[in-house]
């Protein structure tokens, strides 16, 4: 249970109202400046279509290619459509989904393969917007008479899809498709379609992909009835006939984890237009949480693009009548009464979340919920727990019910103590059993780090990655723990245990000075016996056995709760700044084994992948805040654009996007939990942000110009914000400026200075 003191040690009681949000910045809609198709192109990997802020929905094209670059089923250079399917992807670096697809059809002969639903389309005749999509399909040029083709519209509710298909003008065939077998990179196990009466048809897909055992609910209601079915035994492929008309065909189709009588009792019934209407009214909303203005509109397309991808997930994975589907593929059942989540809340009633990538979202995507979706975070600590409870252990990364295990450490720790300290969860104590059990398991290399204070290089790959993350999540945890133990009244027994786990996980997490090898002043991976790797071959541009999606120049900086003693440990501050000049300016040039993830290469730091996000601020930290004003504002010129290229890495659910958010409002918070926001550069001229209990935080620069991005002074609600001290300072150095979370959600108003 809550212990009575805790939340008043914290400063932040988990009580919130929702904001007062207009969605508008000087009267204008902030759609308009949302270009969903930022990303679709190099590795961004965004998903292209129909959705609604953190919607169960991402309705959109599937494109008939496949490969890395097609893990949300659609890049810029696909050529072809195989259908429209009801869930994507965003941003991700593994492909799945793509479930339940339609294809029209006027006549056109096809045969039941990929390649046979496939058709040409141009980008010239595709309209995209958040919350709706629309093509013309069978020209791979601008047309000049739409009447010609088979026009797909669509539109999103919470977890309902919504299609307005016209037929081309005289057509003698008007049918559609139900394809479930082919969807992005995953293989069908069992499928299921019938019709209910002439107008609507119910069924399920389950699969097996990137979640093992994916189960998905469906019901499709149209406007016109059937009037013949082709449904083959195994309902892989199904043919619905209509009677051709000139007025288009409806097609809803709503989704569940659970059950078809769950999907029909989610289908939201109303005019196209009126869900098109409502899906622009919710997305403009949801951008409205900061309403910011920019120096030029190439920065305000793409920071309102970045708030626009940033809020594709987590996703709401629990039915209308709370229902949901648990990590144990059991389902639980809420007797008609979902938890009911606050007032304003942008997921609804939703209180079970999926999509959650939280080796990425750690470091900047769940900091900045905290910030500006304070409403939402009860249901993420919710989720959570509720995982913990289903798995034994909390999400690694969590996809449609299924824990992949993808990717290294204990994600979920940083967030879910984060989001303690910051005052959402409501049983922090539960909160902490479950991160120091998730923490104290015997998979994933844990059993070495309880046998050795680190992952041994001779029992499993990543081994250097899986120990650097495993110890800023004992940090996190200590830290959540501390102010547990600090503002409960817990039984002494249970009070002693959890102190004696807080004391072995605060040694363990300052123990990575173990795995610095001093012949070449990097992190290397140490075998079981205590000795070091073969030096044999070393180089630190390379990607090795060691690591995950990097290499030892990135890892080097992923102590981000401990840069006092990194800093020591690298020979005092001086030469680590000269060690971190080194990473920036180092040769770009990597192995052959280097994965794709890292990229957006300025010297060997890669902001193309999550390990060097918080870099750049470490400047600060040491001393040298005009260095990380400098980096910052080349990453923001350099590394973002709002081209379809405009991403220098895959999305990662928002990551990339919250990245950029933060840091055009001009903070970044570099410890991995605790609400303490570093200052860099600012981009925006003018935002305020709505941070819950009907309260603003406002930021103002003063003499910001392309060649003034550095950060004189700031005021603090007209107060001067005090520079972190430094011991014994040198000429040039200046100490960082730290932002609080608790001020800022107190409301005010920082104004910073800025100069060349």
């Amino acid at each position: 249970m809550l212990a009575g003191g805790l939340l008043s040690s914290i400063a932040l009681s988990a009580k919130v109202t929702a904001p007062s949000l207009t969605g508008r910045a000087g009267g204008e809609s902030l759609t308009q400046y949302v270009d969903p198709r930022i990303g679709s192109g190099d590795h961004g990997h965004v998903f292209v279509g129909a959705n609604v802020p953190f919607g169960m929905i991402n309705a959109g094209p599937t494109q008939l290619e496949e490969g890395w670059d097609w893990c949300s089923g659609y890049h810029v250079t696909g050529t072809k459509i195989i259908g429209f399917g009801q869930l994507h992807l965003s941003g991700t670096g593994c492909s799945d989904l793509g479930d339940v697809t339609i294809q029209p059809n006027a006549g056109t002969a096809w045969d039941k393969s990929r390649e046979g639903m496939a058709v040409p389309y141009s980008h010239d005749n595709e309209e995209v917007r958040p919350g709706y999509y629309s093509v013309l399909l069978g020209t791979d040029k601008k047309a000049d008479d739409a009447s010609k083709y088979i026009r797909v519209e669509v539109t999103a509710a919470q977890r309902t899809a919504m299609y307005r298909i016209t037929f081309p003008k005289g057509a003698k065939t008007n049918s559609l498709i139900v394809d479930l077998k082919d969807a992005v990179s995953d293989n069908l196990r069992h499928a299921g379609l019938q019709m209910v009466g002439n107008d609507m048809a119910i069924g399920y897909r389950n699969s097996h992909g990137w979640a093992y055992d994916q189960h998905c609910y469906f019901a499709m209601r149209f406007s016109r009835p059937v009037k013949a079915t082709t449904i083959e035994a195994d309902c892989r492929y199904s043919t619905l006939s209509f009677e051709p008309s000139n007025e288009p065909l409806i097609v809803t189709v709503a989704l569940s984890p659970v059950s078809e009588a769950n999907a029909l009792q989610n289908m939201v019934n109303e005019p196209f237009d009126k869900m098109r209407t409502d899906a622009d009214a919710a997305w403009n909303r949801e951008l409205g949480r900061v309403n910011a203005t920019f120096q030029n509109d190439r920065d305000r397309r793409i920071f309102y693009t970045a708030m626009y991808h940033f809020m594709v997930a987590p996703q709401t994975w629990d039915d209308a009548n709370g229902d949901w589907r648990g990590a144990d593929n059991c389902v639980y059942r809420a007797n008609g009464k979902p938890i009911p989540a606050p007032d304003g809340s942008p997921v609804g009633n939703s209180s079970y979340l999926t999509t959650l990538s939280l080796w990425d979202t750690y470091r900047a995507a769940a900091p900045l919920s905290t910030i500006i979706l304070p409403e939402m975070m009860p249901a993420i600590a919710t989720t959570y727990l509720r995982i913990f409870r289903e798995q034994d252990k909390l999400p690694v990364w969590h996809l449609m019910s299924q824990e992949t295990n993808c990717m290294v450490g204990c994600p979920a720790v940083p967030i879910l103590a984060d989001a303690l300290l910051k005052g959402f969860v409501k049983d922090s104590l539960a909160a902490v059993k479950a991160m120091t059990a998730s923490l104290l398991m015997d998979e994933r290399g844990l059993d070495d780090m309880k046998a050795y204070g680190y992952v041994a290089n001779d029992h499993h790959g990543e081994s250097l990655s899986r120990t650097l993350e495993y110890m800023l999540a004992d940090w996190s945890a200590v830290q959540a723990g501390k102010a547990v133990l600090k503002g409960s009244s817990l039984k002494p027994e249970e009070a002693e245990t959890l102190s004696k786990t807080i004391d072995f996980l605060d040694k363990r997490c300052h123990s990575y000075s173990a795995l610095y090898d001093k012949r070449v002043g990097f992190f290397r991976g140490k075998n079981s016996d205590g000795t070091f790797e073969s030096l044999e071959g070393f180089n630190p541009q390379h990607q090795t056995r060691p690591f995950t999606e990097g290499n030892a120049w990135q890892y080097l900086w992923l102590v981000p709760h401990d840069v006092e003693g990194l800093m020591q440990l690298l020979g005092g501050r001086d030469i680590a700044v000269k060690r971190l000049d080194s990473l920036f300016i180092a040769d770009s040039q990597l192995n052959e084994e280097a994965q794709p993830d890292i990229s957006g290469l300025i010297g060997q730091y890669a902001h193309g992948n999550e390990p060097s996000h918080h870099i750049a601020y470490l400047y600060a930290l040491m001393g040298q805040p005009r260095k990380t004003a400098k980096i910052i504002h080349q990453i923001q010129r350099e590394l973002y654009t709002d081209q379809p290229a405009g991403l220098c890495g895959n999305e990662d659910v928002g990551q990339m996007s919250a990245w950029y958010i933060l840091s055009a409002l001009g903070f970044y918070q570099v410890e991995p939990c605790g609400g303490r926001y570093v200052l860099g550069s600012p981009l925006v001229k003018e935002a305020t942000i709505h941070v819950g209990g009907g309260k603003t935080f406002t930021i103002r620069t003063h003499g910001l110009s392309e060649k003034a991005f550095y950060i004189k002074k700031a005021l603090l609600n007209g107060q001067l914000l005090e520079r972190q001290p430094l011991d014994k300072p040198r000429r040039g150095e200046e100490g960082a400026l730290i932002l609080n979370h608790a001020d800022l959600v107190q409301g005010g108003t920082l104004d910073i200075y800025m100069t060349k």
